[in-house]
């Protein structure tokens, strides 16, 4: 009897220390925005959620409609609690005015979970605050942000052919993807704390636009003329030890079928998380049946 009692209190201790040990990882999909297979930010939520199925040691939420939301009597508001317990927090979303974090006192409750040292990532359309709400912010989190009248958000094919060394890394070839890839983006002063992942030379052709504020503007067309590398994902360590990243491609769901570029994001999810990476990175592979699944219901537009 006492062995069957401290066999049970040692499962117990066991149980308890395998939860306190998982870290919970939250996806947060933004509302539908535009055309099919583009900005799917519910299916790319879902995508990652499977990728991630098979790593031990945590635990992955999604929640769509840009916030966990609960309903009390009929009537829905933002649920905080279901991130009280995140290790990382990761925003797949629009972004400017309509960024869901920057609705209500989101923001409020993002940056006091950074101080608690919970890591932070934005995808594509997501990484872009405004200047007047969210970019310091932002910029603390992660290092870096799109600012309007100064980075750019041309389609282009980026060619990846170096990477650095680091653990999100691991495992990652280079690679050449067209996307909506975001540059020159505002960093921290003097790049602090902030390790750039994903580098390219934009061409001439991303600056066949006029000046507008996402378009082009004198700076950033004298960089691409001078041939200057852009960067279009880092990541961050903060003065607390809370990391983030910042990854400006994912506007075509369909690219999330490059092994190279969809490993890449995974390792930064659980690299914020303080999960360690393996040697050879997160491994996943989709089909195409995975890649139509839970796409949004949209109805594509028809041109004259």
């Amino acid at each position: 009897m006492k062995l069957l009692r401290v066999f049970v209190i040692f499962s117990v201790c066991c149980y308890t220390y395998l939860e306190a040990s998982t870290k919970h990882i939250v996806l947060i999909a933004g509302k539908p925005s535009h055309g099919p297979g583009e900005h799917e930010h519910r299916a790319g939520c879902l995508l990652f959620q499977k990728c991630l199925a098979s790593v031990p040691g945590i635990d992955v939420s999604v929640y769509d409609q840009g916030w966990p939301q609960i309903e009390v009597n009929g009537v829905v508001t933002d649920n905080d609690q279901a991130l009280s317990d995140a290790d990382a927090i990761i925003i797949y979303s629009d972004g400017g005015v309509s960024h869901p974090m920057l609705q209500g006192h989101r923001l409020s409750v993002l940056d006091k979970l950074h101080k608690q040292g919970v890591g932070l990532g934005f995808i594509h359309y997501a990484v872009e605050p405004t200047r007047e709400l969210g970019q310091s912010e932002m910029l603390s989190w992660i290092g870096g942000a799109f600012e309007v009248n100064w980075s750019v958000n041309p389609v282009w094919k980026a060619n990846y052919i170096q990477l650095p060394v680091h653990e999100v890394t691991r495992g990652v070839h280079p690679f050449s993807q067209l996307d909506e890839w975001y540059f020159n983006m505002r960093f921290r002063n003097n790049m602090e704390g902030v390790t750039p992942l994903l580098s390219a030379v934009p061409p001439v052709s991303t600056m066949k636009r006029k000046d507008g504020l996402h378009e082009g503007n004198p700076s950033v067309r004298k960089q691409v003329q001078n041939g200057l590398p852009q960067h279009m994902m880092w990541v961050s360590e903060s003065q607390n030890g809370a990391r983030g990243f910042g990854f400006t491609g994912g506007h075509y769901h369909k690219g999330w079928a490059n092994d190279d570029k969809r490993k890449l994001v995974l390792n930064a999810i659980v690299w914020i998380a303080k999960v360690p990476v393996p040697e050879q990175g997160i491994e996943s592979h989709l089909s195409s049946i995975d890649l139509e699944t839970n796409l949004d219901a949209k109805v594509k537009k028809v041109t004259k």
